[in-house]
């Protein structure tokens, strides 16, 4: 059974001085209606994310953004502008975005205010934004989740047009191109067909291409 009490106090925002109130004004209210009431705002989610990211990294920001979507029911795979629950709001490459996760696996939702095109140039801004996740697109939802690869044991492969690019088959045949020029990536990824996963590493671009 849920203690809405200490999870106003741990993530609601709400402080010791508050107890007498929040007893008061959660016993007067239905289960919804309190966890509704212990959820901080969008404006307060979003100050804290942006606040954790600047001082601390990326990923300590993602973090405390899925533990209070796990605590707060906050997880949703059909999120919306319209804001029936908080969101973080992006902005990519001038545009309103917001980001949601979706389940307790840490698969996140990207989407946009309007009706946006998904580009390659706006995936890899993505995941320089977030370097701890992998950039996807499902079902042409942007989808983002923490994907780790085999990095060991891999195929070096030559492509006449890769002038700037690294090309690798990882073990489990796994394509792996990096590069400082994004535009040099795609024209190469043309050569391989499957699943692509956007990434950002050491300031370098770099997709990851399974076999379907």
């Amino acid at each position: 059974m849920l203690n809405y009490l200490d999870l106003a106090l741990k993530y609601g925002g709400f402080t010791s001085l508050d107890k007498v109130y929040l007893k008061n004004k959660l016993a007067s209210l239905a289960d919804a209606d309190k966890l509704a009431f212990i959820t901080p705002p969008p404006s307060v989610i979003n100050a804290y994310f942006a606040e954790i990211y600047q001082k601390q990294s990326p990923k300590a920001a993602t973090d405390y953004y899925f533990e209070i979507s796990q605590k707060l029911q906050l997880l949703t795979d059909k999120p919306s502008f319209d804001e029936q629950k908080p969101f973080v709001r992006l902005n990519l490459s001038g545009k309103s975005y917001g980001f949601v996760f979706e389940n307790e696996e840490e698969v996140a939702q990207v989407f946009s205010e309007q009706d946006e095109p998904i580009t390659d140039s706006l995936l890899f801004e993505l995941a320089q934004i977030f370097p701890q996740y992998k950039v996807f697109v499902n079902a042409q939802t942007i989808k983002m989740k923490p994907l780790t690869f085999e990095e060991g044991e891999s195929k070096q492969i030559k492509e006449d047009s890769a002038l700037l690019s690294d090309i690798q088959r990882l073990k489990d045949g796994t394509i792996k191109i990096s590069s400082f020029n994004q535009e040099e990536i795609m024209e190469v990824a043309k050569a391989y067909q499957g699943q692509r996963y956007y990434s950002y590493v050491q300031r370098q671009a770099v997709l990851y291409i399974i076999k379907d």
